[in-house]
């Protein structure tokens, strides 16, 4: 079992940066790849970014490519999204999610993810 909190959503100008933290308690964080999502008012759940358990794989939906940028620390337990250049079609409700795997490619899909923190509001004003 995996506890997920996020933490670090507000509300920025566009064109500003937040930096979203997800602490892990648990087993064995470095054993989860872990995934980053959102979900836009009146939207599904979206991909946002993975990062692979060792930190060495990332991958970004083209809406945030070359502006979001994951991390973690598996000494921390904590996953990070960085988000620079914001603009309003970033206002949603961020998630991340950890799945117990180590294998390639990491999923896209929330399906795939077993286990979700509670989400962090962002919003980005014009």
């Amino acid at each position: 079992q995996v506890q997920l909190v996020e933490s670090g959503g507000g509300l920025a100008q566009a064109g500003g940066s937040l930096r979203l933290s997800c602490a892990a308690s648990g087993r064995a964080f470095s054993s989860h790849n872990m995934g980053w999502f959102r979900q836009r008012p009146g939207k599904e759940r979206e991909f946002v970014a993975s990062i692979i358990w060792s930190g060495g794989v990332t991958d970004y939906a083209d809406s945030v490519k070359g502006r979001f940028t994951v991390s973690r620390d598996n000494a921390k337990n904590t996953v990070y999204l960085q988000m620079n250049s914001l603009n309003a079609e970033d206002t949603a409700v961020y998630y991340c999610a950890a799945v117990p795997s180590r294998q390639f490619p990491v999923p896209k899909t929330p399906e795939e993810y077993r286990y979700w923190g509670q989400g962090t509001q962002v919003t980005v004003s014009s």
